[in-house]
């Protein structure tokens, strides 16, 4: 996206990467060792279930990226990963002619895109029945956080995907990754409106401004401009709203949008706002979300399966963050006050229902 990342960040999303292919491969080898081959959720090898089962993921070596593609790939499906850097496509290369980036009927396939250019998205697109975008971004200045300058980058990546999706002939269905910042963030007090926090809630621009609350802002403003561009194509788009994301080493693979999401959690956690999600829960998220968009997913969901408020949880997220818990909570403890009520019973419900086998 037309952004330079740590060094070390790099290297070990590319070998997380790597790791990711390996397990894969193991488990389809467990199932055909076991005498299912072909029994797993893959749509039947007509031409056209093979192109249904194509999809383009956007920064699919980021920490989002990779588990989503992880969970794509243990559905069936065949995935084009955008990147934005020639090392990258030579990296990954190496492993496609390795043969690590083929399993089964599933291929794994690199092309290199600039998110600043919506005719270079289009192209990446062609063939691709669903696009995910992850919206996974880092310093340029390879610092960790997350200024005015990138909402304003994030923005306008937002709009070119959506509008290449609109664009391309193959596209049917895009889900994009927001985030629960763009829910919460809201000038009324407590007392003098709703407790309850829903797909339907919106934060207030003025209050992330006045905040400074840029990571929200740009979320904010990235969704806000998916939609009416969506609406304008008739592009059918889902948005997934995540809490924190939270796993396997979170903070160091994914420092930047950690430190940018818990910019105010004192007021979070002392209203009950500051929720974390499992990456892995997340990207389940996003492929049950896409599949179910061909009969009746669409509009926004939030994601979270924790609301921190115990004092063991505090510890636990300043410890994997290395953030004094103090800042988090402040000094005070939220187990008294007034608190509003987070509600995910929208993606809840999807989640519960019979999987289809495939996108027609």
């Amino acid at each position: 996206m037309g952004i330079v990342r740590l060094e070390e960040t790099q290297k070990a999303e590319l070998e997380e990467f790597r790791r990711m292919l390996l397990s894969c491969a193991a488990v389809h080898r467990r199932k055909d060792d076991d005498g299912f081959r072909g029994q797993e959720n893959v749509a039947p090898a007509g031409n056209g279930d093979v192109l249904d089962r194509l999809v383009c993921v956007t920064s699919g070596v980021s920490y989002l990226g990779i588990a989503i593609v992880n969970q794509l790939l243990v559905n069936g499906y065949s995935i084009r990963i955008i990147v934005d850097n020639e090392e990258d496509v030579e990296k990954l290369r190496e492993m496609g002619n390795s043969g690590e980036m083929r399993l089964n009927n599933s291929v794994v396939e690199v092309v290199m895109a600039k998110l600043t250019e919506v005719e270079s998205l289009t192209e990446a697109f062609d063939g691709c029945r669903g696009v995910f975008h992850t919206a996974a971004f880092v310093d340029p200045a390879g610092l960790s956080g997350y200024s005015k300058a990138m909402a304003d980058i994030e923005v306008n990546a937002s709009k070119n995907v959506i509008k290449a999706c609109g664009i391309s002939p193959s596209v049917r269905h895009c889900v994009l990754t927001s985030s629960l910042l763009t829910c919460i963030w809201r000038d009324n007090p407590l007392d003098e409106t709703s407790r309850l926090i829903d797909h339907k809630c919106w934060s207030d621009e003025s209050v992330c401004l006045n905040k400074k609350l840029w990571y929200a802002l740009g979320k904010l403003r990235a969704e806000k401009a998916a939609w009416d561009i969506a609406k304008q194509s008739g592009l059918k788009l889902a948005t997934i709203c995540p809490g924190l994301i939270t796993g396997s080493k979170f903070y160091q693979r994914n420092p930047t949008s950690t430190i940018a999401y818990l910019k105010g959690a004192q007021e979070m956690y002392t209203y009950g706002l500051l929720a974390t999600v499992d990456i892995d829960k997340l990207a389940k998220a996003h492929v049950r979300v896409f599949e179910d968009m061909k009969k009746t997913a669409s509009g926004r969901y939030l994601c979270f399966d924790q609301v921190i408020a115990r004092e063991d949880e505090v510890e636990e997220l300043a410890r994997d963050t290395g953030i004094n818990a103090s800042s988090i909570t402040g000094g005070a403890s939220c187990s008294n006050r007034p608190r509003f009520e987070l509600s995910n019973a929208k993606l809840a419900r999807l989640m519960l229902r019979t999987p289809r086998c495939h996108i027609e």
